[in-house]
């Protein structure tokens, strides 16, 4: 999808979608395109591929979120379901990518791929939070294979690349000490564009939490949680902080 400046408005200029991932539009509440993407095949496995990408032209802002959490089921050995995530953000742009978190079952097998590619004076947030199981239900994720990669360029330069990668008993990796000191659930935040140094001062973190301010114009924040109720308090706290527009409202508890 794209959208562009119309006015003091952000507008869709092009959209196509095919296959189980239907993006929605809510009725909008500020000068931002709220787009809310909804998996209806309910949830991954390995084999799929979902691919989305969007772009914000100069002046435009979009608010990206996910009408449910995503879920990552049980995969045949050998298979890995494959996500494919391209935001593009022009001079003076901004685009948010908010999904709500996406929950590894056991034998889970997930490869995601993040590129954002920003121009000038352009902003991304990007917000991706991760839960281990419901520990509610007593789910324990033995198995898994999980990889997540990151890049972001300004400008055609790249200034930032991270990875995440989990293979094996997950909870006994998220154990360690260096690693997640027994936490069920976790997070990524970046905030790439002229107003990381500002925003980094209203930050407020709990417990092993932290964040780190690379650059004037990048704020990563790492954030670990015992589960995803716990997670999601600390995650609306950040959001607020970064975001400037409202929360998405699927986001609310």
């Amino acid at each position: 999808m794209r959208a562009k400046r119309r006015g003091q408005d952000s507008v869709i200029a092009d959209l196509r979608q095919e296959g189980a991932l239907k993006a929605l539009f809510p009725r909008v509440r500020g000068n931002a395109l709220d787009a809310v993407f909804l998996n209806t095949s309910g949830g991954l496995t390995g084999g799929d591929r979902m691919v989305i990408a969007a772009e914000a032209e100069a002046g435009a802002h979009i608010v990206l979120s996910s009408q449910a959490a995503e879920r990552g089921y049980r995969a045949q050995p050998g298979e890995v379901a494959q996500v494919d995530v391209t935001l593009r953000a022009g001079a003076g742009a901004r685009i948010d990518w908010i999904p709500q978190e996406t929950i590894l079952f056991d034998h889970a097998a997930l490869s995601r791929r993040l590129s954002v590619h920003l121009v000038g004076d352009g902003s991304a947030l990007i917000v991706e939070p991760l839960v281990l199981g419901r520990q509610a239900m007593g789910e324990t994720v033995r198995a898994v294979l999980f990889r997540d990669q990151w890049r972001v360029w300004r400008d055609g330069a790249l200034v930032f690349a991270d990875a995440i990668s989990l293979a094996g008993d997950a909870t006994a990796l998220m154990a360690r000490q260096a690693t997640g000191q027994g936490a069920r659930a976790m997070a990524t935040v970046l905030l790439a564009g002229p107003a990381a140094a500002e925003r980094y001062g209203r930050l407020r973190l709990d417990g092993l939490s932290g964040a780190s301010l690379i650059a004037d114009d990048l704020l990563l924040v790492r954030l670990l949680a015992n589960d995803g109720f716990d997670l999601r308090h600390q995650m609306l706290g950040v959001i607020t902080a970064l975001a400037d527009v409202p929360i998405p409202r699927v986001w609310r508890l």
